[in-house]
């Protein structure tokens, strides 16, 4: 009985030392391992995480940024003037028209030039409307930024960037130029008036 005593006492006291490693190898695992939300790999959707890091004006900011470089990459250059700003209870939508007419033979070409400048800088093409008089590209970035292009009413081209939802705050006008003149207080901005000898071809 007694011996039978002493070999379950040993069996108990090796137990709880293995029990000690493992809870200490356990730990230290802890401190040098990643959580799935942090590493990308867990299964929640991350859109936008990046983004709420920034506060509504940073956002606008950077959607300004986006806006800017498309223009900037388009080719002949178009006249463009700011639309209105928008605030949601966490995100910002800025806005850029297109005043150069852009005819109904170049506006394939025009979204194509806007297409080509997305995928070259990363971003995801998220839809298209291919419908030959009101096509339209929309396209999202890694860290949950949205951006489209837009032909409307008279041939009208829209941009819009879109913000992920982000720490609330004030957003002031953009500080973007227009490269023509700014219609300060005119909404809506008028139908697309300046002719380019490319985007214009074929116009009436």
């Amino acid at each position: 009985m007694r011996r039978r005593f002493q070999i379950v006492a040993v069996a108990l006291a090796v137990g709880f030392t293995l029990s000690a490693c493992g809870s200490e190898k356990a730990q230290s695992g802890a401190d040098t391992s990643t959580p799935a939300a942090e590493s990308g790999t867990g299964s929640k959707d991350t859109k936008g995480t990046k983004g709420n890091n920034m506060d509504m004006q940073e956002a606008a900011d950077r959607a300004d940024g986006m806006l800017d470089a498309v223009l900037k990459e388009i080719d002949p250059e178009v006249q463009w003037a700011h639309g209105p700003t928008s605030k949601g209870s966490c995100d910002v939508t800025r806005r850029r028209t297109v005043m150069t007419i852009v005819s109904a033979d170049r506006r394939q070409g025009f979204l194509d030039q806007v297409e080509k400048f997305w995928r070259a800088s990363d971003y995801r093409i998220k839809a298209k409307n291919n419908d030959t008089e009101f096509p339209a590209v929309y396209a999202v970035t890694k860290d949950g930024f949205g951006i489209s292009v837009s032909v409307r009413a008279k041939g009208q081209a829209f941009f819009e960037a879109d913000t992920p939802c982000v720490k609330e705050s004030k957003v002031a006008d953009s500080v973007s130029k227009p490269n023509g003149p700014a219609y300060e207080g005119v909404y809506p901005l008028p139908s697309p008036n300046v002719r380019s000898e490319f985007w214009s071809a074929g116009a009436s």
